[in-house]
């Protein structure tokens, strides 16, 4: 899942950033405004972690234009304006949730994986293809009930294509969900981590799509 993250202060910004990076999360953090309306439009964003207090262009600023561009990115609001008219204006700009600093990095990651299941359909946070289980909070798989050890970067290959069963996912996709867009990786990177992943599942789960990319079929062998 790979999550922009909007916040001009250092400090809390990164203490984000690694939380969410140890939960197999790719994160891609700018502080400014201008720089996050124009990452938006990149299809590889699945979430948007956004601070209102921005240099460029103030946070509601943006929420309001991006929803006017029919951008549909699920949008966590983050800020230390907790008046209720503020609030209350995000959510009608088209916030998906509001955090008032300051917060517990756990209760964030809660609420970005309620906001994954709701854009999922998801009831709770267990993934299901075939044989495979996932399991979003304690990031625990199975395969065909025996439990399965992953890195941090396998895991996010295989929850991207597990939550796009049955739909081949493009491998610059998959690169820039796994690893973000502004993280230079070796060019067979996606490559090496489903190498492994058949290794430890089964060869039978991921299929190739030449030239194309990769795809988990709904019923995996």
């Amino acid at each position: 899942m790979h999550i922009l993250l909007v916040e001009d202060d250092i400090e809390l910004g990164e203490a984000i950033k690694h939380a969410l990076e140890q939960q197999s999360y790719a994160v891609t953090w700018l502080n400014d405004g201008r720089q996050a309306m124009a990452a938006m439009g990149d299809g590889s964003i699945d979430l948007v972690l956004l601070d209102l207090g921005l240099p460029g262009k103030d946070g509601l600023d943006v929420l309001a234009e991006a929803r006017r561009d029919g951008v549909k990115t699920p949008i966590l609001v983050m800020t230390a304006r907790d008046a209720l008219e503020t609030r209350i204006r995000g959510l009608d700009l088209g916030a998906d949730d509001y955090l008032v600093k300051p917060f517990h990095l756990g209760e964030l990651a809660a609420r970005i994986r309620s906001l994954t299941r709701r854009a999922q359909g998801l009831a709770d946070n267990l993934v299901e293809v075939g044989g495979l289980r996932l399991d979003l909070a304690t990031m625990e798989v199975a395969f065909r009930g025996n439990s399965v050890t992953l890195t941090r970067r396998e895991f996010a290959v295989l929850r991207i294509l597990m939550e796009r069963a049955g739909r081949i996912v493009r491998r610059e996709a998959l690169e820039n969900s796994v690893y973000g867009f502004d993280t230079v990786v070796d060019r067979n990177a996606i490559e090496v981590q489903v190498h492994w992943l058949r290794r430890k599942l089964s060869a039978d789960v991921i299929h190739t799509v030449r030239g194309i990319g990769y795809m988990i079929p709904r019923d995996p062998k």
